[in-house]
Order: structure tokens, then C-alpha cells, then sequence
């Protein structure tokens, strides 16, 4: 008897072990679901955004790295956080337990870059552009939209989305988290110093982010 009932013990305890393995409820099937490494280079088809057609991109052409994936991020910043690295040209949306969203970003030329510690003030979808004076100054043919903007559109500079970076007093850094056409841009330095992303991927991040104070921006050269 005393046999049987150890045999009864040990089944029920393979049992739970075993359940463990599978179960499909509550933290378990979170813990499965972050633990999975992910790429999309399928999301970079044509798509018709507000009434914009975006093209597809030719994301073959375009080194894998770039691609929009989940990656392992080990950091201290909070989930939520955007975390922008120049030099290797990638910018990280930070999510819970070890992980974050990775995308590939062109960044500032050399002499246009900036670094340092922002939020997301407010984002705006199919934004117009305007350019600073230093921009007009460099270059005449967009004088003519410093003031009144150009319209948003497919050949704008910002793209389908852009963020906008506010110091911690409340000042506008004039720097952008932004989409761009120009996708042969991104892992380079092409910009006048904002960050950019490829559109299908801008329009991702914006539906991450939520602006106001607690809508961390870190970023590095």
C-alpha cells in the first residue's frame, strides 16, 4: 500500500511539472510569448495610410539588421523608454522582461548630431514640415517653408509620423523622431541631425508611444 500510494506521489507530481511545461494561462504564456526573438520584413508592404499611399519598400535591399525585430536589450531604463543609438544606428522601444523593438534609423551628420536626455512631447501623424532658419540658411529652396510649412504628403521630409523631443524644461530641442521616404537612407548618416525611420516602421512606433513627461528619450553617440 505504502508502494502504491509513492507511485500515486511521484504522478501527481509529474503531473504539475508536466502542466507547467504547457500551461497557456496567465504569466506563463507571457513569460513564452517575450521570450521569442522576432524579425518583420514582411511588414514593409504598400499600405494606404489617412488617405496616403505609402509604397512598398524594397526591404531586400536594405541590410537584415535594419529590419524591424524583437531583440534581447539588457537595460535599467523603464519599459516605455526610446532608446536612440547613433553609432550603431539603431533605435530601441524598451519593453518588459529583457526585451525591446528594434529599428534600424538614419541619423545627424557629422556636426548635426545631439545627444543627451528628452520626452515625447506630442507626435503628430502626416505632419507638416518646417524647417529651421539654420536650415534656410544652409539652404535657400527651403526658405520658403519656414513659416508656412510644407503640406504633408509623400515627398515630405517627416514622413507619415513624427515625435517631437522637448528638454526637461519644457523646450522644444527641434530635434524629431521622424518617417522619411528616403529609405536608402536608414544606417546612415544623412539627416540634419533629427532620427529617422523608415515609414512602415515610424507609424509602428508612434502606435507605442504615449507623449508627456514619462515618454523617455536617451540618446547616444
Amino acid at each position: 500500500m505504502r508502494f502504491r500510494n509513492i507511485l500515486t506521489a511521484l504522478g501527481l507530481v509529474m503531473s504539475l511539472g508536466l502542466a507547467g511545461c504547457t500551461t497557456t494561462t496567465g504569466d506563463k504564456t507571457e513569460v513564452a510569448e517575450t521570450t521569442k526573438v522576432q524579425i518583420f520584413s514582411d511588414s514593409y508592404g504598400s499600405v494606404t495610410d489617412a488617405g496616403y499611399a505609402l509604397p512598398a519598400i524594397p526591404i531586400q535591399k536594405v541590410d537584415k539588421k535594419f529590419h524591424r525585430q524583437i531583440v534581447n536589450y539588457a537595460t535599467n531604463e523603464k519599459p516605455g523608454t526610446v532608446v536612440v543609438n547613433t553609432r550603431e544606428r539603431f533605435l530601441y522601444y524598451v519593453m518588459p522582461r529583457g526585451k525591446a523593438v528594434r529599428y534600424g534609423i538614419g541619423v545627424g551628420k557629422q556636426g548635426f548630431a545631439w545627444q543627451g536626455e528628452a520626452y515625447i512631447a506630442w507626435k503628430q501623424a502626416w505632419p507638416t514640415w518646417h524647417p529651421p532658419k539654420e536650415m534656410a540658411e544652409r539652404k535657400p529652396e527651403v526658405a520658403k517653408y519656414v513659416e508656412k510649412g510644407m503640406d504633408p504628403g509623400l515627398r515630405n521630409p517627416l514622413g507619415a509620423r513624427a515625435m517631437y523631443l522637448f528638454n526637461e524644461k519644457g523646450q522644444d530641442t527641434l530635434f524629431r523622431l521622424h518617417g522619411t521616404p528616403e529609405w536608402a537612407s536608414i544606417g546612415t548618416a544623412a539627416s540634419s541631425g533629427c532620427i529617422r525611420m523608415m515609414n512602415q516602421d515610424v507609424i509602428d512606433l508612434y502606435n507605442r508611444v504615449k507623449p508627456g513627461r514619462n515618454s523617455k528619450v536617451v540618446v547616444q553617440q
